[in-house]
């Protein structure tokens, strides 16, 4: 054996023969499985901790992702949730940019005083017709004696923070920090129109 051996070392040919055989041998004796490779029957999925699934789940014939199944229905809500958000992020966006117009401030202040005030067209009338004094419904209007600025001409402008810091460049927050403001001191619009040709401010 040990004279076969260094005949098949003498030359080039066989010491690269043999080497192959050797390497062949000793990897399918270390790895004793198909290919020289071991797969797990199982895998493990962590979720993010964001989600209710908090529990790994194993991936094998049992798992049911059939509609219905508690992980499908789960992600199911999550994606019509997000698809939501960005329907009305949409929405808000475009609202922002119809009041950026004299026309699209009044639908915009119309329609919430309506959804969220209760206030019908008599009190509309009364708002445009302050608001048409104070700005000319010019969300970038400032006065420059006084500072106050936007649609509802608030004074401080920085009062406006209450609803958001975006008050210089969105019309829809100077909206509806005026509305609000209307509401919590005169009670409605045309009360405070009233406020406004008594003493020329509101």
């Amino acid at each position: 054996m040990a004279a076969l051996t260094a005949k098949l070392l003498g030359n080039s040919k066989s010491r690269a023969l043999w080497t192959l055989v050797a390497t062949f041998i000793l990897t399918t004796a270390a790895q004793p499985t198909a290919n020289g490779l071991d797969f797990p029957t199982t895998t493990s999925l962590a979720l993010p901790t964001s989600a209710k699934l908090m529990k790994s789940v194993n991936f094998n014939n049992e798992v049911d992702l059939s509609e219905g199944a508690a992980l499908y229905t789960q992600l199911d809500e999550k994606a019509d949730l997000f698809a939501s958000q960005m329907a009305l992020a949409a929405a808000v966006s475009q609202q922002v940019e119809a009041a950026r117009t004299i026309i699209g401030a009044k639908k915009v202040a119309k329609a919430i005083a309506l959804t969220e005030y209760a206030w019908g067209e008599d009190q509309y009338l009364c708002l445009n017709r302050l608001w048409t004094k104070e700005s000319h419904w010019n969300y970038k209007a400032r006065n420059r004696v006084s500072g106050a600025h936007g649609i509802p001409q608030a004074l401080p402008a920085s009062r406006m923070d209450v609803v958001s810091t975006d008050w210089r460049t969105n019309p829809v927050t100077q909206i509806r920090w005026g509305l609000r403001y209307i509401e919590a001191r005169y009670d409605n619009p045309c009360k405070a129109w009233a406020k406004f040709k008594r003493s020329n401010y509101y």
